[in-house]
């Protein structure tokens, strides 16, 4: 079973595919750390994030563990990692790895922004996670807070809806939900409300696994 989450910044997609990871006790792979690792990379180097060279080789050189999420968390990361995955060679360089994290024994559950679409279109279920623009942006500025990050709410806005507008204007696997995703709005969830409803989901996906299994 390959469970593939998509959704904006701070829609609670990746809290959300955690917490099926662990209830399903499958592996986990919160894809946007690639990009942003990829950008820490250029960033050490003092690099241009928009070098496509660069980023390439960046993207190339990654493994999928041994991550220092310290260095890539906050709103600093956040930015980079948004300019760097709107660099088309750079996704295709990431691609083959999350396909082949995603296909492993027993599945996977990937979040991102085009597993549904681009990574793992056969996967079942997909869950594309959203929420209203401003209630994004309260979770990420408390986000933010409880790392020891300074947050200004109208700032922190302003850069969501930047991300919102590159993501879903890039070229190459623009942010969308996949036309046969179960749409999740978690504006008015917490986190356990919006488990027992992506729970429902994948529960409800089980028939159609099972169907396309036998065919």
């Amino acid at each position: 079973m390959i469970i593939a989450i998509d959704g904006p910044a701070a829609s609670g997609k990746g809290t959300l595919a955690r917490n099926l990871a662990r209830h399903f006790g499958m592996p986990h792979l919160d894809t946007g750390l690639l990009y942003r690792a990829t950008a820490r990379a250029l960033m050490n180097e003092g690099r241009d994030l928009s070098c496509k060279e660069a980023a390439i080789a960046a993207a190339r050189g990654l493994a999928l563990t041994g991550f220092d999420e310290n260095l890539l968390r906050g709103r600093d990361m956040a930015e980079s990692a948004s300019i760097v995955a709107a660099i088309p060679e750079v996704r295709a360089a990431l691609a083959e790895m999350q396909r082949t994290f995603a296909h492993q024994p027993g599945g996977a559950v990937l979040d991102g922004r085009d597993i549904g679409t681009v990574i793992c279109p056969e996967a079942c279920p997909k869950i594309f996670v959203t929420a209203s623009t401003e209630v994004r942006a309260t979770r990420r500025a408390l986000e933010l807070r409880s790392q020891g990050e300074k947050a200004d709410c109208a700032a922190v806005l302003a850069d969501i809806v930047r991300r919102d507008e590159r993501d879903k204007n890039r070229a190459t696997a623009p942010l969308m939900a996949a036309k046969d995703a179960i749409v999740l709005d978690t504006t008015t969830l917490d986190a356990e409300a919006a488990f027992k409803a992506a729970l429902a989901i994948v529960t409800g996906c089980a028939p159609r696994r099972a169907s396309a299994a036998g065919q």
